[in-house]
């Protein structure tokens, strides 16, 4: 068993399906409600999660969220994209390498996420984007970190349901391709078609809070059911008036596939 390996393991806990809590919005997007102090959003996330997605340089200001036995493993962002700015409008999805995997590593991630944005309209942004993906990724590899492959679409919320199925269904395959462990991405309307083309484990994201929990707990039901082997959810998942109580009703939902009705009945949601 490899290092990887190890890490792997340790996020789909003996093989069960896996909860990360993302509080990286602030990489690309500034406050957010519900993460604005980022040490106040680390304390609303349940230990019992496998582990907490963010950047590399709040690792220092939230280590209490992982220096006890038995917490979330820290997982952090190494690419900058122009495709997370929602506050600003931007659309092109132009990336750059904010961090190397040896900084990521001194910092104490266990695991790095890298992002990939195609079909952004520019063949040669394209190009650019999978150089700094490879490069990441090559360099993780060396390491022995495992990579979460995130595939995010531009225009996420304006493309109509095709459009996203196919940009999804091409990206990770791609991402897989181009040697990620595991990938992150969006889920579709036909998304079976998606896990059936990829043969490495997929996460569900959260996306946007849904107004009543119960909607989201339906989602990430939905994406287990459709074959992923876990979720990524971050406003759905900070943005509650109770966090912890809905992170527990998730694990639920996600691990031992407890209906999002009961869920909500039991943790009182």
């Amino acid at each position: 068993m490899t290092g990887k390996d190890i890490r792997l393991n340790r996020l789909f806990n003996k093989g069960e399906n896996a909860v990360v809590v993302a509080i990286d919005h602030g990489y690309m997007d500034g406050p957010i409600p519900g993460m604005e102090n980022i040490r106040e959003a680390a304390g609303k996330i349940s230990p019992e999660v496998d582990a907490i997605l963010m950047s590399p340089g709040m690792l220092k200001n939230v280590g209490s969220a992982f220096d006890y036995k038995g917490a979330p493993i820290p997982i952090v962002r190494l690419n900058w994209s122009t495709v997370f700015c929602f506050e600003w409008g931007y659309k092109s999805a132009y990336t750059t390498q904010a961090f190397s995997v040896k900084d990521a590593i001194a910092l104490g991630a266990q695991m790095v996420l890298i992002s990939l944005t195609l079909k952004t309209g520019d063949e040669m942004n394209d190009l650019k984007n999978v150089e700094v993906y490879a490069k990441l990724c090559n360099e993780a590899r060396e390491y022995g970190i495992p990579v979460i492959g995130e595939c995010f679409p531009t225009e996420s919320d304006d493309i109509s349901e095709e459009e996203m199925h196919d940009r999804v269904l091409r990206g990770t395959r791609i991402i897989a391709e181009m040697g990620a462990d595991v990938i992150k991405t969006f889920y579709t309307h036909k998304f079976k078609e998606v896990v059936q083309g990829c043969p490495i484990p997929i996460l569900g994201l959260g996306g946007h809070t849904t107004p009543d929990p119960i909607d989201s707990l339906q989602l990430a039901a939905d994406e287990i059911a459709a074959g992923c082997k876990g979720v990524v959810f971050g406003r759905n998942a900070l943005q509650r008036e109770n966090p912890i109580m809905y992170q527990r009703a998730l694990n639920e939902v996600v691990k031992r596939g407890m209906s999002p009705a009961d869920a909500v009945e039991k943790f009182k949601l």
